[in-house]
């Protein structure tokens, strides 16, 4: 809702006088400053749409050591929502939800083998902080008794090409002759061709 200007709510008598109109101006401005300062504090109040100062208070609240050149604030938002949000009981499905709010839906796999009590999570993620993460929702809600084994699974392809380059290296100097120091190179270098 649009605020009226303070000179509005004044008789008209005050309109006329530069005193008044300057004070209501002043206050104008100081008023829509209180009203934003009001809005971002409603924002605060949830972690999605809170400002990065609001973000690194809820972080020191976590014990969350973040590194603001390396993640963005929307990471940082998503790991102050997946710690609030990482309470008990925990069960398979929990951890597999987890795991896809945290790196994307279909991105991670759980696998729990009862008989020998192994938790297997196969993950497909290339950002470090990501696996951080990961790793941290993983350790609290994984039961002692399970031993987990983490398995990645970056489908990715590594080509290999060879190139064979030869450099010839023209000797200026020979044996027997007089060679002046600092005004013949010992050994001039040819141009770079390429073999193979």
């Amino acid at each position: 809702m649009e605020r009226r200007p303070l000179m509005t709510y004044l008789p008209e008598l005050y309109r006329d006088i530069k005193d008044f109109v300057e004070l209501m101006e002043t206050e104008d401005v100081e008023l829509d400053d209180l009203a934003g300062a009001i809005e971002q504090l409603l924002d605060d109040q949830f972690v999605m749409t809170s400002s990065e100062a609001a973000i690194k208070r809820r972080e020191q609240q976590l014990n969350i050591k973040a590194d603001p050149t390396n993640e963005s604030l929307d990471f940082r938002k998503i790991r102050i929502i997946n710690r609030y949000t990482t309470k008990p009981p925990f069960t398979v499905r929990y951890l597999q939800d987890r795991l896809d709010f945290l790196v994307g839906a279909g991105k991670a796999t759980v696998e729990v083998d009862v008989q020998n009590f192994v938790l297997k999570v196969t993950v497909d993620i290339p950002d470090a902080a990501i696996f951080k993460e990961m790793e941290y929702t993983i350790k609290t809600v994984k039961p002692a008794n399970l031993v987990y084994i983490q398995s990645t699974a970056l489908a990715a392809q590594i080509g290999l090409q060879e190139r064979i380059y030869k450099i010839p290296l023209n000797r200026m100097t020979q044996l027997s002759t007089t060679w002046k120091i600092g005004q013949t190179p010992f050994a001039a270098r040819g141009q770079e061709v390429q073999v193979k």
